[in-house]
């Protein structure tokens, strides 16, 4: 009988978690006393988590998730302790690829916008692990070098949720197997965390009063930083996050150089201050630029060495983890522009933030080496660009057919799609009518897809729609511009004009360059080419044409082996 009763209670357990609406409810507020200790790559976690049932029906129960190598110890509600049942829940939103999942049984239900307040405490392990990405077949070697994070002694830094789930989450399961599943995943947790907030402390164990003293420091507002006196000390930071959608909470530990500067704050390996510098000289050289653009840094941006010299860089909010081993002066300047332009201008919206900070990226190119530079820098995202549009039209990825600029969670597009976007509308309504419409942007002001839109055409005063409703609000792919015919005549006086007619096979239009190059150069006119549609130039050159070239690089093509059209020597 008493094998019975408890294999009820295990039925019934699975039975909720199986019918349970793990998105139901919002993490509006966390307040988390986080202990790390490196000699034990531990990590102890206790606070309160406020969640509001955002779903249209009352909650009797909830889900809260962690990383795998963590363990849940207490959750209670109201000052007591509730039930709960704990299992391994597979997710690749963490290193791990599982979860550990509590399913809470609330001592009543939770009304919808009615919220629940938590106090919970667990605490584990955090070390380097690549399992879910050697699971689809990543060597180990490039693996680690993207999911670097980990707790030691020699080494600890710690990203949020898509890295680690090292404070309580809440999403469906997902999956690196599935295209853009973990993305989709992640997206819709930054959708309902929009208002959320979270106050963590970060500390570390005593030191004895002779021990060199780590930094301790998050990508949130840094509202303290201290090593608590006497002996023994306590190095800990607070930090504050708000709105958690723009930054995934994350920290850092080591014992680190300090380089202090007007625009920029350094944590580098003492062996490296060289490298160090050239960053620091590498954002005093930005401001300009981003000045000029996007108004001046409204905050110093943060560094945070990483310990291994082939480790992918990671940015959120201002702070930057990167390896600063390297002597590429370049790439230091991508870089700090990058970072200094999401220091300057803010917006809610990803492909604003984001394709900005992209866009700066090739202003500098074009800055340093001039616009073919700009063009080859972008070029190197075209790629990712056209392979992403093309896995969503294939038939198993109908659901996501709607990845829109203002939807879309997929890095290849609010990130590398949308800098093109940019570029575009710089090369379509010029420098003075972009700058005007940023400089006009308020980010509090932004509750409507067509905000910035409207802002740009009032700069400009051209009708805009069509290029949003292909590029920003809609995802129609990309044009495929080809040249279908050039017609040249000579003049008399020994030039030539060519009537050029362009055709656009995609399902999104463009204004792009086309160019006829002769003897002694070329003259470039621009012509803009709806979707599945033909348009027509006229070009007069100074001497006889000798090739037709539609497309210079700056509007993203799903096939650019089509834009030449070499015309035959006319007899006078």
């Amino acid at each position: 009988m008493k094998f019975l009763c408890v294999l009820s209670v295990l039925c019934g357990s699975i039975v909720s978690a199986s019918a349970l609406d793990r998105e139901a409810f919002t993490f509006t507020q966390y307040g988390l006393d986080v202990r790390v200790e490196p000699e034990q790559q531990r990590l102890g976690v206790r606070g309160k988590i406020t969640l509001r049932n955002d779903s249209d029906s009352p909650q009797k129960n909830l889900a809260l998730q962690i990383s795998s190598s963590l363990d849940w110890r207490s959750i209670q509600v109201d000052g007591e302790p509730a039930q709960f049942t704990t299992h391994e829940y597979t997710s690749d939103i963490d290193h791990t690829g599982a979860l550990s999942e509590a399913i809470v049984a609330l001592p009543h239900e939770v009304r919808p916008k009615d919220t629940v307040e938590l106090d919970v405490g667990y605490e584990g392990v955090v070390p380097l692990d690549t399992t879910r990405l050697t699971r689809i077949g990543v060597p180990e070697d490039k693996a680690k070098h993207s999911d670097w994070d980990q707790i030691s002694q020699a080494f600890t830094a710690v990203r949020g949720i898509g890295y680690v789930v090292w404070y309580p989450v809440a999403t469906e399961a997902a999956s690196l197997a599935e295209g853009n599943s973990v993305f989709e995943t992640l997206r819709r947790w930054k959708a309902r965390e929009t208002e959320a907030k979270a106050t963590i402390t970060l500390s570390l164990p005593p030191l004895p009063g002779n021990a060199a003293s780590p930094s301790v420091f998050c990508n949130g507002k840094m509202l303290r930083q201290d090593a608590r006196g006497g002996s023994p000390r306590f190095p800990a930071v607070e930090c504050s996050y708000g709105p958690l959608d723009l930054s995934a909470p994350a920290f850092a530990v080591g014992l680190y150089s300090l380089l202090d500067r007007q625009t920029v704050t350094i944590y580098h390996l003492p062996e490296h201050k060289a490298s160090a510098e050239d960053y620091a000289l590498a954002t005093d050289l930005a401001v300009p630029l981003v000045t000029e653009w996007f108004g001046a840094p409204r905050q110093k941006a943060e560094v945070a060495e990483l310990a291994d010299p082939e480790a992918a860089p990671f940015e959120s909010g201002n702070m930057l983890l990167t390896p600063l081993s390297g002597d590429d002066f370049r790439l230091y300047q991508l870089t700090a522009i990058h970072q200094l332009t999401h220091a300057a201008f803010f917006s809610p919206r990803p492909w604003i933030y984001e394709g900005l900070a992209h866009f700066a990226q090739g202003l500098e190119r074009e800055q340093q080496s001039g616009r073919q530079a700009a063009l080859d820098f972008m070029g190197l995202h075209r790629t990712a660009i056209a392979d992403a549009e093309k896995a969503l039209a294939a038939p198993s990825q109908n659901e996501a057919a709607n990845e829109s600029l203002i939807n879309t969670g997929a890095e290849e597009f609010y990130r590398s799609k949308a800098m093109y976007v940019w570029w575009m509308l710089r090369d379509m309504v010029g420098e003075a009518a972009l700058k005007g419409a940023l400089s006009a942007y308020h980010a509090d002001q932004d509750k409507e897809p067509a905000y910035v839109q409207r802002l740009i055409a009032a700069q400009s005063r051209r009708d805009l729609e069509w290029f949003f409703d292909d590029w920003v609000y809609r995802d129609r792919g990309l044009p495929d511009f080809r040249v279908e015919s050039a017609y040249p005549r000579l003049t008399v006086n020994g030039g030539g004009i060519v009537s050029i007619t362009i055709e656009n096979l995609g399902d999104a239009g463009a204004e792009v360059p086309v160019t006829v190059r002769f003897e002694a150069g070329e003259i470039t006119r621009r012509l803009e080419v709806h979707a599945k549609s033909k348009a027509s130039v006229r070009i007069e050159v100074p001497s006889p044409p000798q090739e037709v070239k539609v497309n210079d690089g700056s509007v993203p093509e799903s096939d650019m082996g089509n834009n030449t059209y070499k015309i035959e020597p006319l007899n006078h």
